[in-house]
C-alpha cells in the first residue's frame, strides 16, 4: 500500500468536497431530492463528524490500543439526533476542513504503521489498511452523492426544460 499515495488522496478529496459546495445556496444546501435522501448540508456534516469520530479514531486506535474498545458510531441516527440541517454549510465545511487537516498531519506523522494490525468490529475482523482504504472509498462514495444532489437539483431548477440534450446521467 502506498501509504504517502493515499495520504495525499485524502488532502486533494478535500479540495474536491471544497469545489462541490462552493457557491451553494442555503436553499440548495438544505434542500433533499426525496425523503429519504441526505441535504447537501447533512452531507456535509457526516463527513465532519465521520472525520473525527470514526476513521482516524479506528485506526489510531488499531495502532495504538489493541483490543481496546473503540466508541461506537450511529452515522443514520447523527443526522437528526446531531440536527445536521439546522447546521450551518460554511462553519461545517470549515470543521471538515480542519479535522481532515488533522488527519492528514497525523497520517504523516506515523512511522512504519501495521497495517495488518487488526480489530474485532461486530461483524469481523478489520485491520488498520481495511479502515485507511475504507476511508478513501468513503470520500468517493460521497463525492458522488453530492454530484447525484447537484443533478438532481439542476434538474428541479430546470422544470419544465429536459437536461437531456447535455447527456444521459
Amino acid at each position: 500500500m502506498d501509504t504517502s499515495g493515499l495520504i495525499r488522496q485524502l488532502e486533494i478529496d478535500l479540495e474536491r468536497f471544497r469545489a462541490l459546495v462552493a457557491g451553494i445556496s442555503d436553499e440548495q444546501a438544505r434542500w433533499r431530492p426525496d425523503s429519504q435522501a441526505w441535504s447537501l448540508l447533512e452531507i456535509v456534516c457526516h463527513l465532519h463528524d465521520e472525520e473525527r469520530l470514526d476513521f482516524r479514531l479506528r485506526i489510531e486506535a488499531i495502532l495504538n490500543h489493541p483490543g481496546e474498545e473503540v466508541p461506537p458510531i450511529d452515522p443514520e441516527g447523527w443526522v437528526s439526533e446531531h440536527h445536521y440541517n439546522e447546521r450551518d454549510l460554511q462553519a461545517e465545511l470549515d470543521g471538515f476542513i480542519a479535522e481532515r487537516q488533522k488527519s492528514t498531519a497525523w497520517l504523516k506523522s506515523l512511522e512504519a504503521p501495521d497495517w495488518v494490525a487488526t480489530y474485532q468490529a461486530p461483524w469481523g475482523r478489520l485491520r488498520a489498511g481495511d479502515i485507511f482504504a475504507g476511508w478513501l472509498a468513503h470520500d468517493l462514495l460521497h463525492m458522488r452523492q453530492l454530484l447525484e444532489h447537484h443533478w438532481a437539483y439542476l434538474n428541479r431548477q430546470c422544470t419544465p426544460y429536459s437536461t437531456m440534450y447535455g447527456g444521459e446521467w
